[in-house]
């Protein structure tokens, strides 16, 4: 019998089941809302939390932090709203990524475990991303599941999971989330990967 979502999932975290404290990056997007969803509802699990980063790069992000207040409340779990400010530099994407995790940095404690949703897909845009850029060995490693983050870790216990897979138990359990419209813009590499590489990939 092919293991469910959750029990898929909490195999990948047994590793850190006696960790202090779980904290999950919650976006509010369909990644971060299944994992949370996935989380609240299972049994014996460290102290759970979400922390939801408001980086202010457009109007339509102001209306996500009650977003994410509403379904944390609904599930019992904590929610901390940090807002950032994004440095301006040539990638928006990487300034935004850096003023997130800096964010990280600072709820994460020693022995903590920051839950990111990235599942395989993200890792096989990340993959692909890194191998145009010329990136080396290392490069061609995409995402680690686990990597050190300030005194804790940082976990994506999703990366074996398709988006496939998410969307099926978000509409099994009716979840709403959030569509954040700088997906769709193709100014951005990996949107732009996403959206008309990927797919004339996958059908060839």
């Amino acid at each position: 019998m092919k293991p469910t979502l959750s029990a898929k999932l909490l195999h990948a975290l047994a590793p850190w089941r006696k960790a202090p404290a779980w904290h999950i990056a919650f976006s509010g997007g369909l990644d971060s809302t299944v994992l949370l969803h996935l989380l609240a509802n299972a049994e014996a699990l460290p102290p759970l939390s979400a922390v939801h980063v408001h980086h202010g790069l457009q109007s339509a992000a102001d209306t996500w932090p009650s977003h994410c207040q509403s379904i944390c409340d609904r599930l019992g779990v904590p929610l901390r709203v940090m807002r950032v400010q994004v440095q301006p530099g040539a990638s928006l994407e990487r300034a935004a990524r850096d003023a997130r995790y800096r964010a990280f940095t600072e709820v994460i404690g020693a022995g903590e475990v920051l839950l990111t949703g990235q599942h395989r897909d993200d890792q096989a845009e990340t993959l692909l991303f890194r191998l145009l850029r010329g990136a080396g060995v290392r490069g061609a490693a995409a995402m680690p599941v686990h990597r050190p983050l300030a005194g804790g870790h940082l976990v994506r216990p999703l990366l074996d999971v398709s988006r496939t897979e998410l969307v099926a138990y978000a509409d099994e359990h009716q979840l709403k989330w959030i569509e954040d419209p700088s997906n769709a813009d193709m100014q951005f590499s990996r949107n732009y990967l996403r959206h008309r590489v990927i797919p004339t990939l996958t059908e060839r």
